[in-house]
């Protein structure tokens, strides 16, 4: 499944480092578009960085890595490679968590603390057991087209790209969307 484009919608302090309180990101694949409400009170670092990423269009053209039925739906290796290499060690700081990660609910992939770069994911269920961790602080949720998110294909699961578990991901790394 391809991850064509994400469009800012709301586009108050574009020019910001900051993301504006609340803002919303359509994604559009190739299963149809869904949209994501994020809200910088839940995780600030979490949503400067998507602000970021969506801004400089990190994601676009970008493939759907990691797709496990009724578990997660994970994004945010760039298909060109360079681009994916130039930001793969930009690391942010974990935030607090303050709101669960529950069906819809959006959040930054990491291998650990302090290592959340670009890999975002989407709970499929109630991933309640990864609150423990404040790495996993979810920034937004899926506020339309959660039947879309639904239909990606996930015969995959964890197996896309050789492999793509958390910290073996150096094939999706030097070849993008190939």
């Amino acid at each position: 499944m391809k991850l064509l484009l994400a469009v800012l919608l709301a586009l108050p302090l574009f020019h910001s480092s900051h993301a504006p309180a609340v803002f919303r990101t359509r994604i559009d694949t190739t299963a149809g578009s869904f949209l994501i409400e994020t809200h910088r009170d839940w995780s600030p670092k979490g949503a400067d960085r998507f602000y970021q990423l969506v801004r400089e269009h990190y994601y676009d053209n970008s493939r759907f890595f990691q797709v496990v039925p009724g578990r997660w739906v994970q994004f945010g290796i760039a298909g060109d490679p360079r681009v994916a290499q130039a930001w793969r060690h930009k690391t942010i700081p974990d935030d607090t968590l303050k709101v669960d990660n529950k069906p819809g609910y959006v959040a930054f992939a990491n291998t650990g603390p302090g290592t959340r770069s670009t890999q975002v994911y989407i709970n499929l269920r109630d991933n309640s057991a990864l609150d423990s961790e404040p790495a996993f602080a979810p920034f937004g949720k899926v506020v339309e087209g959660w039947d879309v998110v639904e239909k990606l294909y996930g015969g995959y699961g964890e197996n896309s790209g050789s492999g793509m578990r958390a910290g073996h991901q150096d094939k999706i790394f030097e070849s993008g969307n190939a």
